[in-house]
């Protein structure tokens, strides 16, 4: 029975964001309110999420849809000739600023499973003449990239997406290199959610139902083998999250975090 409510959340999350890439859709899609209240561009969300003006600019367009609950490349330290794996990459907004902090001698991987997002982030690179970013189609729970071959690893507002979460950090754990480092952007519970809440399959598209609690969080970290586990939650991220679901006061159960954490050397 669990493999079959899996599979339903999984359909769920892959209809609603191949909508957002044949539509070109600004936000989450979840139909939960979504910036409702003031029509923000996917700009005006990217500034609000954390990204800088020259970061905004400097993807090609339609690259940035407005996703996401943070910025990745605040907490990821990017050095010239890394490799980069972005889990959930969609339209490839945080793929490409990657490609430019990693410079030509660096790569970048972005995985998503939605087949409309992978063709957009695809063209959206060929248009640029983007060359040393590759997207793979692909679940988080059984990355298509091979052992020890990642120095870090980005993602924005996706994990949580997943009903395999254990599963997705003992993946990235598996194609880290030793020494390589996770940093994430995602949404974790501070307090239980309502059981309506849980079972809503539009609010957990929406990023939502699908938090973790710190406590949780720390623990599956833990059991994957990661060590300097950091998670640093955004309290600031409360108005954001408001819009996405306005009206439900979803702001008093879950907020965006920065998480970091190591592979150690010895492995």
């Amino acid at each position: 029975m669990q493999d079959l409510r899996n599979d339903e959340i999984r359909q769920a999350v892959r209809e609603s964001y191949g909508e957002i890439a044949k539509t070109g859709a600004v936000g989450c899609g979840c139909d939960c309110g979504c910036g409702l209240e003031d029509n923000p561009t996917a700009e005006d969300i990217a500034i609000r999420l954390g990204y800088s003006n020259d970061e905004v600019t400097a993807v090609p367009e339609g690259a940035n849809m407005g996703l996401g609950c943070g910025n990745p490349q605040a907490i990821a330290s990017l050095k010239p000739g890394e490799t980069v794996l972005d889990l959930g990459s969609g339209g490839g907004f945080d793929c490409f600023l990657a490609a430019r902090a990693v410079g030509k001698d660096g790569y970048v991987i972005g995985v998503d499973m939605t087949p409309e997002m992978i063709s957009k982030a695809r063209e959206n690179g060929a248009k640029a003449g983007i060359d040393n970013v590759e997207f793979r189609l692909g679940e988080i729970e059984n990355l298509p990239v091979a052992d020890h071959s990642v120095d870090v690893i980005i993602s924005n507002c996706v994990i949580n997406l997943s009903p395999q979460k254990p599963k997705v950090y003992k993946e990235a754990f598996r194609i880290l290199k030793p020494g390589g480092r996770l940093a994430i952007s995602d949404v974790v519970a501070v307090t239980p959610l309502p059981d309506e809440v849980k079972k809503n399959l539009a609010l957990y598209t929406g990023c939502i139902s699908g938090a973790s609690s710190l406590d949780e969080l720390k623990s599956m970290l833990d059991e994957a083998g990661f060590t300097d586990i950091r998670i640093e939650s955004k309290d600031k991220s409360k108005e954001l999250i408001r819009d996405w679901a306005q009206g439900s006061k979803i702001e008093d159960f879950v907020v965006s975090a920065a998480i970091e954490a190591v592979k150690p050397l010895s492995n």
